[in-house]
């Protein structure tokens, strides 16, 4: 295990998990170290700690120091029990302290890691402060997919392995945006690598309560109509990329943060993009996230909008343009 925080120029790849011993913090590792384990790829346990603002203005350098000390020795004691928590597991760990602001590290760090992980509340450390203060700051602007795993997951994360599984699928959240669609090519891939189901999911907010200043004359049917045009158009588009996809799909007429929230109960993962235009990854990051991220059945992955060059062909497939 290492102690010493990693050098700028170092690179920290494979999965990083943020933990601040909180026990949604140790729900969030527990994910992490399966995904890990799964995809291959190194565990990065990193907690961060920043010194009161109090403290450091009203101490003299030697008293600061002794503080500092203080406030670390409480996070390498936090990373060494992640670390034994998983005693016996096959997947490669690294730990790591770092001292600044944990939103900002786990920004820092998104730059070269495959996915971050965090839980949804804490006590004061990363995850407190991803859904607290800044809690918009890591999945809007975090250069790789981010997942947040609810507290409800450890009771299914202690069950049996034998035992029965009611979560059956990846279920991704889209509303035609491009953001959105890279969302969706994370999602098929990891239900690929677990010979999952993806199911696709648009929800339609109805038309008089959500698009008060649109016409009377336009028809919701008719909304929901091309709403499923485009889905077939996704769905082609999205078979030309992964033949062997098992695919579902299903337009809905209902809020859409509600419907990603009841979807996510039997899903494996949810997945959204960071942005969208007005459907799931619009309403996930704006004012309406906390609800989503809080309220979550299973884990959520937001993904980052991408220079995929597979998003320029959809187009192909639509026979409208």
């Amino acid at each position: 295990m290492s102690d010493e925080a990693p050098v700028a120029a170092e690179k920290i790849e494979g999965i990083v998990v943020g933990v601040d011993g909180s026990a949604q913090s140790k729900c969030a590792l527990r994910w992490a170290e399966r995904e890990a384990v799964r995809r291959g790829s190194v565990l990065n346990i990193v907690s961060a700690y920043t010194i009161p603002v109090f403290a450091a203005s009203s101490m003299d350098a030697g008293y600061s120091t002794l503080d500092d000390d203080l406030i670390r020795g409480g996070a390498e004691e936090i990373v060494r029990q992640a670390h034994a928590d998983l005693e016996g597991s096959p997947a490669q760990i690294r730990t790591y302290i770092e001292s600044g602001d944990p939103a900002g590290v786990l920004l820092d760090l998104s730059q070269d890691a495959e996915l971050v992980v965090v839980g949804t509340r804490g006590r004061g450390g990363f995850v407190g402060r991803l859904l607290g203060s800044v809690s918009s700051a890591l999945p809007a602007h975090s250069k790789c997919p981010t997942v947040v795993v609810p507290l409800c997951m450890s009771k299914e994360q202690e069950a049996p392995a034998d035992s029965v599984n009611d979560r059956k699928c990846i279920v991704v959240g889209v509303d035609g945006s491009d953001r959105a669609r890279s969302a969706v090519l994370a999602a098929a891939e990891a239900a690929i690598a677990s010979d999952l189901t993806l199911r696709l999911i648009c929800a339609v907010p109805p038309v008089g309560a959500a698009l008060a200043w649109m016409p009377a004359t336009v028809d919701q049917e008719a909304v929901l109509e091309d709403v499923r045009y485009q889905m077939s158009v996704g769905t082609k588009w999205l078979r030309s990329h992964y033949p062997d996809l098992k695919m579902e799909t299903d337009v809905v007429s209902g809020p859409p943060v509600e419907v990603l929230i009841r979807e996510s109960e039997h899903a494996v993962l949810t997945v959204t993009g960071s942005r969208g235009r007005g459907g799931f990854t619009g309403m996930l990051l704006g004012s309406t996230s906390q609800g989503v991220l809080h309220h979550s059945k299973g884990p959520v992955m937001v993904v980052p909008d991408s220079e995929d060059p597979r998003l320029e062909d959809r187009k192909n497939f639509d026979t409208r343009a």
